[in-house]
């Protein structure tokens, strides 16, 4: 079995979120520590699953994100998935993404 990933379908009503990168330097240079650098709230859709069940019959409720979609995120929350770049991703149900960006 391959140990890279090549494509993450998440399941049901869950985001697979790529956070912005975290700028470490200031306007004259100076370099942060990565500990006292706050995380970024914003992030960009990178999958989608299908939608949450629909409870009336068959079925799956539509996402109302895309893949590419700028969204706003909760500043803790989410499961931390590692991939083999050295990205930051983030799993979350829809319901817990906060605004999508435009």
């Amino acid at each position: 079995m391959s140990s890279v990933i090549k494509k993450v379908i998440p399941m049901l009503d869950r985001i697979l979120i790529m956070r912005a990168e975290v700028k470490t330097t200031t306007a004259g240079g100076i370099l942060l520590p990565e500990e006292s650098v706050p995380k970024e709230m914003e992030g960009v859709v990178v999958a989608v699953g299908p939608g949450a069940r629909n409870p009336a019959g068959a079925g799956h409720l539509p996402v109302a994100v895309k893949e590419g979609d700028r969204v706003l995120l909760p500043k803790y929350g989410g499961t931390k998935v590692d991939m083999d770049d050295k990205r930051e991703y983030v799993l979350f149900r829809e319901g817990d993404i906060l605004a999508k960006l435009e």
